[in-house]
């Protein structure tokens, strides 16, 4: 039988938009505290997004059975009848009325900069969502959600020994460092990229080594230096694959997790599914948005074989 992933996580709207000039040519340093200023933006996208909803995503695309959870506004239609299309799970899709889904409306310029502005909507009652709504979860992720849910379904993915991964991303500010350390004594594994490694060693004063100390695995993403993989005996260096374009790097640590997770369902050795999780996001990065990739099992054993020279399973 097949093992079952609960994500939690949020899910979102991205309005990506480009300013083809540079943010630093209009903004004035001596008149920053008085801002009135408006960007052309002649390029727009609107993109299905969230943390929660891009896991999910790519680890129903490997096959795999993944449960996602998240609370969502009176705005979710497009982004379910998506789901829909894909046949993906959308049991615990919780409406909150009267609400939006969170919303983010990024701007970039020429230069790579971005200004985010992010509404958080109904992600913020995600804690009305419970890990014991699911009949049958093997393992579990706490990815970036409303403050609260974070905080109850790490409890309650512990409470019920599930081992999960905590994945602070850019919810990390949200929590302090007595609160992360709680997190990562609750959670089997921690992923993080290598500035959020820095910001949780600094607000929690431990380091790299202890953190590794109190889970199974800390997953250190570095971009296109690779990863690594702590595991309490030996650090783990993965090569980073090298992706057909680099087209946009938004998801590509949300990718990344789902295959870390896909490896854990079945139960992969640590490198192996750190190469798993490399070559997910290397096929992410070479395509615009969160969800408009696409692959299954099938293609990812035979491109697994290409970058690695060593068969998948």
């Amino acid at each position: 039988m097949s093992k079952t992933a609960l994500i939690c996580g949020s899910y979102a709207f991205d309005s990506i938009m480009v300013f083809q000039d540079r943010f630093k040519n209009h903004i004035l340093p001596d008149k920053v505290h008085m801002l009135n200023i408006s960007f052309l933006v002649p390029t727009l996208r609107k993109e299905f997004g969230g943390c929660g909803g891009n896991i999910a995503y790519n680890l129903h695309m490997l096959g795999a059975n993944s449960v996602p959870m998240a609370t969502v506004g009176d705005d979710f239609t497009p982004y379910m009848n998506w789901m829909e299309s894909h046949h993906m799970n959308t049991t615990h899709m919780k409406v909150i009325s009267g609400s939006y889904t969170g919303q983010a409306f990024i701007t970039t310029d020429m230069d790579d900069n971005q200004i985010t502005a992010f509404h958080p909507g109904a992600m913020s009652d995600s804690h009305q969502n419970k890990v014991s709504d699911v009949s049958v979860v093997d393992i579990g992720i706490v990815s970036p959600d409303g403050r609260d849910g974070m905080i109850e379904h790490a409890k309650q993915f512990a409470d019920a020994n599930i081992p999960f991964m905590f994945d602070p991303g850019q919810g990390m500010p949200m929590f302090s460092g007595e609160e992360l350390i709680t997190f990562i004594k609750q959670a089997a594994y921690v992923a993080v990229n290598d500035y959020e490694s820095q910001l949780l060693q600094d607000k929690t004063g431990l380091d790299v080594q202890t953190i590794a100390s109190m889970v199974d695995a800390l997953i250190i993403t570095k971009g296109a230096e690779g990863s690594e993989i702590y595991t309490g005996v030996e650090v783990i260096h993965i090569e980073a694959v090298k992706a057909d374009a680099t087209q946009d790097p938004t998801g590509c640590g949300d990718a990344y997790r789902a295959g870390l997770l896909f490896g854990l369902m079945n139960d992969m050795d640590w490198k192996t599914t750190g190469q798993l999780a490399g070559l997910l996001g290397a096929i992410k990065v070479a395509h615009l948005g969160t969800q408009n990739h696409q692959f299954d099992l099938g293609k990812i054993e035979r491109l697994y074989q290409q970058s690695y020279g060593e068969p998948l399973f």
